[in-house]
C-alpha cells in the first residue's frame, strides 16, 4: 500500500505518525513541505480529499498567522490558500494519504484510519499516552 506523509520534523506529532506508519511495516513517501513548499493546486486537492477548508488547515500556534492578520473571519480562502504557499508552515501537519484516504492526522492517532497494518504493541502517542496497547488493539 502507497503512503505519503507531508511531514515537518521539527514537530513531535509529525515524527510519531511517521514512526507510527514506519512500525507498521510501510516505506512511505516522506515530503518535508518546510523544505518543497506547497502549490496552490496541490494543496486545493489536498484539502478537498480531506473535507478540509484552508481555514481548518491553518495552522495558528508556533506560525505567523496572527501577525499576518490570517486569523481574522473576513480573510478569504484564497488569501489564506495564496499565504500557505508563501509561507508553508501555515499548514497543520502532519497530512497523510493512502488509498484508504486523506487525512489531516492530529491527533496522531488519526493516521491508524488511513492504515490496513498497525504495528504491534505497544505504540506511545508522542505525550508517552498508549495508542495501541501490548496486545495490538487501538486505546482511547
Amino acid at each position: 500500500m502507497s503512503v505519503v506523509i507531508h511531514h515537518n520534523p521539527e514537530c513531535g506529532t509529525s515524527r510519531n505518525v511517521l514512526a507510527l506508519i514506519e512500525a507498521a511495516g510501510y516505506e512511505p513517501t516522506v515530503i518535508d513541505y518546510l523544505k518543497t513548499g506547497w502549490t496552490k493546486p496541490q494543496l486545493l486537492a489536498l484539502f478537498a480529499a480531506a473535507g478540509l477548508t484552508p481555514r481548518d488547515a491553518l495552522r495558528v500556534s508556533k506560525s505567523p498567522a496572527v501577525e499576518l492578520g490570517l486569523t481574522h473571519p473576513d480573510v478569504s480562502d484564497e488569501q489564506l490558500l495564496d499565504a500557505m504557499v508563501t509561507h508553508p508552515i501555515l499548514v497543520n501537519r502532519p497530512i497523510v494519504c493512502t488509498p484508504q484516504g486523506v487525512r489531516l492526522c492530529r491527533p496522531s492517532e488519526v493516521v491508524l484510519d488511513l492504515l490496513e497494518n498497525w504495528p504491534q504493541g505497544p505504540f506511545l502517542k508522542e505525550d508517552g499516552t498508549v495508542l495501541i496497547d501490548a496486545n495490538g488493539r487501538r486505546v482511547s
